[in-house]
């Protein structure tokens, strides 16, 4: 009756296996060491592996071990000290195109690096490091959109020949075009509808005036919000990596946020800089023409007024020929003429073919360069009311005359040092933001707090587990040995689950394991109750814990999945430790009943099953 086939002790043999394996990589305690990554259009290689060992073999630091894997280059250290100190050299020697992050080198054994076994990451709670919450601003990103609608149909109606005498922006960002003939005003319609489908167009007329009036709908925005967002997270993910910072992360949060985490970061200032700028390029044609009605304050349309640095105006054409999207790389260097600090621009198909063609045509002309950047700002009014406002600065850095016709490189000059040339390079090449975001939230947690957590959070399921098998072995003798062991099993488990999914353990979710292991022994606490009931009923030891088991077991499966169902609930809707405790609470619920039923009952059926019983054990 209380027998076991054989697959189940390979089946158990197995989850054994898998538990130990994969939990095994979090006992092996990770050494110092660096990465290095290349920028967007470098590659690292042997060339630079060989680079790395020289300038570190040079310096006295040990290197315990150097790999390249997957475009990233890892070296493993003796010393924190080796760390900070090799990271500067790096750094010196790389340059701008090979980031170089503070990075915890794993030392698991490589035969379990080849089943897949790696250790848990920490959260910021745990490790130390800095945390923001960012607010992306969707209004800006409907706008940028609005004006490109604008634009480009501008330039498609021009192209086909269909004349209009007015084309005006509304404030909700819909679009107004007057027509002086209808059959012109029908056939614009008929393009428009071709080649901007998500867009909405109705007509309507005013006595001998035809206006074609453009909205964009709610799709086609819900589309451009949710591009903007994306748009936005990879952007921040380059601008991190050029930081370089080990191990990011950066998750969406509902709709309009976006959650970044930098562990191991302790100075939040150089991050924050970086992160909320929207920073781009923007060339224009210098209006010769109109240069004189610039010093009398006039500008005349078509043309807008920009400022150099000194504050000097000057006239530049509106028409952009090329902005920051077209731009492939951007590094800083130094200029081979007069020593002066330069950026180094490179152009994609696009970029190059306009400025080919531009600076062709325009030989003798000046050919502006536009540094603009959008700087969110806080700012508290008398009543305590908080508003974030976006602070613009349009700035013309260079004005050169074209003397020549370019092509897919270029270089920036007139640049004050080269800090702010090394700042706009990052910026330029790790790409602009599609729409401005504000930090909402920041939380700084340093390497100390961390070490205490870790400490804490340790403690707290040892004795917590400690006592449970003290109290189940005392009350339920074998069968609380079978308990414990089950317990056990279930722990590491846990920590195996976690460590193949690569899941950052944060302190709620070590709070979730601490209630797993309540929840583990409470369905050990009913099947053995049962028995117990069972016995004292008048059943036969084997039969009552064949009862034991199957009388219970819908009870803990009703018990466990309200408990799943309160866990997905919260991981759905919660952000951030919320999640990482369902997370860790699903995980233990799914493997406690693994444990408690199936672990037990087969070491129960291994110890009772084949001795003929007078009496258990509890």
């Amino acid at each position: 009756m209380n027998k076991n086939p054989t697959w189940k002790y390979l089946l158990l043999l197995f989850i054994v296996a898998f538990g130990v394996i994969y939990a095994t990589p979090n006992l092996y305690q990770a050494d110092p060491g660096l990465q290095v990554v290349g920028a967007r259009t470098a590659d690292v290689d042997n060339v630079v592996l060989q680079r790395v060992k020289k300038t570190l073999d040079e310096a006295g630091i040990e290197i315990k071990s150097l790999s390249l894997e997957q475009g990233k280059l890892r070296a493993r250290l003796s010393s924190e000290d080796d760390q900070t100190r090799g990271q500067v050299l790096l750094k010196e020697e790389l340059g701008d195109n090979y980031p170089v992050a503070l990075a915890d080198i794993t030392t698991t054994p490589q035969w379990l690096q080849n089943l897949g076994g790696a250790p848990m990451y920490l959260g910021l709670d745990l490790r130390g490091g800095v945390h923001f919450l960012l607010q992306v601003d969707m209004a800006a990103a409907e706008k940028k959109a609005n004006d490109d609608y604008y634009e480009d149909i501008r330039r498609l109606l021009r192209e086909e020949g269909l004349r209009y005498s007015g084309m005006v922006r509304q404030k909700n960002g819909a679009i107004s075009i007057r027509f002086a003939d209808q059959t012109i005003r029908d056939q614009a319609n008929s393009l428009i509808s071709v080649q901007y489908a998500e867009l909405h167009r109705f007509d309507t007329q005013d006595g001998d005036k035809f206006f074609l009036n453009i909205e964009v709908n709610e799709t086609a925005l819900s589309e451009i919000r949710s591009a903007a967002l994306k748009k936005n997270m990879l952007a921040l993910r380059n601008r991190i990596d050029q930081l370089g910072v080990s191990e990011p992360v950066i998750q969406q949060q509902g709709v309009d946020r976006i959650v970044v985490q930098l562990p191991g970061v302790k100075d939040p200032s150089v991050a924050k800089d970086i992160l909320g700028k929207t920073a781009t390029l923007q060339v224009h044609l210098v209006d010769e023409e109109n240069q004189a009605s610039n010093e009398r304050g006039r500008v005349p349309s078509g043309s807008q007024r920009f400022y150099f640095r000194d504050g000097r105006g000057i006239l530049l054409q509106k028409r952009v020929l090329y902005s920051g999207e077209n731009i492939i790389d951007a590094s800083a260097s130094i200029s081979q003429q007069d020593g002066g600090p330069v950026v180094s621009i490179r152009l994609d198909a696009k970029g190059t073919t306009i400025n080919s063609d531009v600076t062709g045509d325009n030989i003798g002309k000046r050919m502006a360069v536009v540094y603009v950047e959008s700087i969110p700002q806080t700012i508290t009014d008398a009543k305590g009311n908080v508003k974030i406002i976006t602070k613009k600065v349009e700035e013309v850095i260079t004005a050169p005359t074209i003397n020549d016709q370019l092509g897919k490189s270029f270089i920036i000059t007139g640049l004050s040092s080269p800090k702010e040339t090394q700042d706009i390079a990052l910026l330029l090449r790790a790409g602009s933001l599609a729409a401005p975001v504000y930090i909402i939230e920041e939380r700084t947690v340093g390497p100390s707090l961390g070490a205490e957590n870790i400490a804490k959070g340790f403690q707290s399921v040892f004795y917590g587990f400690m006592a449970v098998l003290v109290f189940m072995v005392i009350f339920y003798r074998v069968f609380g040995a079978v308990a414990s062991f089950a317990l056990i099993l279930n722990l590491v488990i846990i920590v195996g689950v976690l460590s193949l999914l690569q899941a950052t353990l944060t302190l709620p979710g070590v709070a979730g394991m601490v209630l797993t292991v309540g929840m583990a022994v409470d369905a050990n606490v009913l099947i053995f109750e049962r028995i117990r009931e069972e016995i004292q009923d008048g059943a036969a030891p084997q039969m009552a814990i064949h009862r034991g088991y199957d009388n219970a077991f819908s009870t803990i499966i009703d018990a466990n999945l309200t408990t799943l169902i309160a866990a997905l609930v919260l991981f759905n809707f919660g952000t951030g430790p919320i999640r990482g405790f369902a997370i860790t609470l699903s995980i233990g619920i799914a493997t406690s009943m693994v444990t408690a039923i199936f672990v037990t009952r087969v070491l129960v059926n291994m110890i009772y099953g084949n001795r003929r019983l007078d009496k258990l054990s509890m």
